[in-house]
């Protein structure tokens, strides 16, 4: 997919509703404070670097793919954008205040060597967002092209990830976006399913450093 097609989704009605939902719930969980320091892991074409950056963060986009870094260039060019591995993130320990890594980890063979190096980086927290096994996006669209190659996790793999890697990290686990298909059933339930009830297809994780 090119980076134009697939930013393209993030104009329609629907993308831009969800991405909203999805950043809102990041956003809550991180509580950031403008002026504050953010690398961005897997940035894509940059529209969550953007809106983190629009909010007064110094963002920094990281990713592998050369095509997507330079079309995020022409959406924010007030971000620094680096073409790199998440798995061995090229930067001194403690170099910002916050990672963030959205429905990025999921295309990442070893995401738990990701979320090393991203908790090795940050002073403070790391914002994470996952596709959910178990959800209704799972069930019907697991083989479906715009989710080729991803893996999908559960709330369990954070947990098991952190226990396995020795992070000294507190977890703080919510999901959203419950019907992926219906826009007017997602929005209604969307407005009533809390938030804590963790079979939403977004799953939002923040990692707060002891």
């Amino acid at each position: 997919m090119t980076p134009s097609k697939y930013d393209a989704w993030y104009q329609t009605d629907k993308g831009k509703w969800i991405s909203n939902i999805e950043f809102n719930l990041l956003v809550n969980l991180l509580q950031p404070k403008a002026t504050k320091s953010l690398l961005d892991v897997g940035c894509g074409t940059g529209q969550f670097s953007k809106r983190f950056s629009d909010m007064g963060l110094q963002v920094t986009g990281l990713d592998n793919n050369l095509a997507m870094l330079d079309y995020a260039k022409t959406i924010d060019n007030k971000i620094d954008y680096i073409q790199a591995n998440a798995e061995k993130l090229p930067f001194k320990d403690e170099t910002f205040d916050y990672c963030s890594a959205v429905t990025s980890l999921c295309f990442i063979q070893n995401p738990q060597q990701s979320l090393q190096e991203m908790v090795r980086v940050s002073k403070k927290g790391i914002i994470l967002g996952l596709l959910n096994r178990f959800s209704l996006l799972y069930l019907l669209k697991r083989n479906s092209p715009g989710y080729k190659g991803a893996r999908w996790d559960t709330p369990a793999s954070i947990y098991q990830w952190c226990d396995e890697s020795n992070l000294n990290v507190d977890i703080t686990i919510r999901t959203a976006i419950w019907c992926p298909l219906d826009f007017q059933a997602c929005k209604l339930l969307e407005s009533v399913v809390p938030d804590k009830f963790n079979y939403g297809s977004f799953i939002a994780v923040y990692l707060k450093k002891n």
